[in-house]
């Protein structure tokens, strides 16, 4: 099901029309993060293809999300800085070319209501995705942060959102999950309660990168990926209502809904993306990298320097 697209969609979309001569071909790996959503809006409503761009969104998992660049199923993705840190390092090249967001409270860890803190879960079982995603870095890296390592808990591997389901149905000790799957277990607070997101621990922030064949071949798509995801958010400032319908219905949420997730993140515009790119991305990338390596995602450091190019956010 798709919402109705009208208003400055509808401007939106005939700007679009006629079509680009030659547009660039490209596939894009995403999830449905609340983060990654302008994507999909930049798709509904015409934006990528105004920019050249014939865009086809394929729904991945964060564990494959690698396998599926390395067969060329994808050319371009969305996910993590420390997963483009591990892609790299376990032979999956890739160039990181503008950030989509950070979480600000959107990740985060679940527990029963009798887990006071994130010291007691030694020795307790732990829903988490598998080893080189997003959730396994953050339960490192909130325990890591609280004098414990992953030896200390049981990891069962789920992904963000059966994780959720998993907890609120009683299974399991403690859940590590993303919004929109987070807010589930808000809402319902007799299963448990969040006691740790990137609030506490702020260490998810995403970007969006594509191989370097793919930005050799196609030079000018690099940057229109990123003025589209850019012209997307200016969607979003005219008519955030309709903007959060169509991003919503893309993972069976109403806009109201999507919305309360969105709340937990910030999209990142250009000057950010600008900021970000001059000097915290090396930094954090250099940290990741020592966590995965501690944790065993990886087994050598990537050269942090080769991992972005900012070029295409000018």
């Amino acid at each position: 099901m798709r919402a109705v697209v009208t208003g400055v969609f509808a401007a939106a979309m005939l700007a679009a029309l006629p079509a680009t001569a030659q547009e660039t071909k490209v596939t894009i790996g995403i999830s449905g993060w609340t983060g990654f959503a302008p994507l999909t809006l930049a798709k509904e409503a015409g934006i990528f293809k105004k920019n050249g761009l014939d865009v086809t969104i394929k729904k991945i998992p964060q564990a494959s999300r690698h396998l599926a660049i390395r067969s060329g199923d994808v050319q371009c993705a969305a996910t993590t800085v420390e997963t483009w840190v591990a892609w790299n390092a376990n032979g999956v090249p890739t160039k990181q070319i503008f950030q989509l967001d950070k979480s600000f409270g959107a990740d985060g860890m679940a527990v029963r209501n009798d887990v006071a803190s994130i010291k007691d879960l030694k020795g307790k079982t732990v829903a988490a995705s598998v080893p080189g995603t997003s959730p396994y870095f953050a339960l490192a890296w909130f325990l890591k942060e609280n004098g414990l390592s992953l030896k200390d808990v049981k990891v069962v591997n789920l992904e963000p959102g059966p994780a959720a389901q998993a907890f609120i149905a009683g299974q399991n000790d403690a859940a590590m999950s993303y919004e929109p799957y987070l807010s589930s277990v808000r809402a319902a607070p007799q299963s448990g309660k969040i006691i740790a997101t990137t609030l506490d621990y702020p260490m998810v922030m995403d970007t969006f990168g594509c191989t370097p064949e793919f930005l050799e071949q196609n030079p000018k798509a690099g940057k229109a990926l990123a003025d589209s995801y850019f012209e997307a958010l200016d969607l979003i400032a005219k008519d955030q209502a309709k903007a959060f319908e169509t991003m919503g219905a893309d993972v069976k949420q109403t806009g109201e809904a999507f919305g309360n997730s969105a709340k937990f993140l910030r999209w990142q515009d250009r000057e950010a993306n600008k900021a970000f790119f001059n000097g915290p991305i090396q930094d954090f990338s250099n940290k990741a990298a020592d966590l995965l390596l501690e944790i065993g995602v990886i087994k050598q450091k990537p050269d942090i320097a080769t991992l972005s190019d900012p070029r295409y956010i000018q």
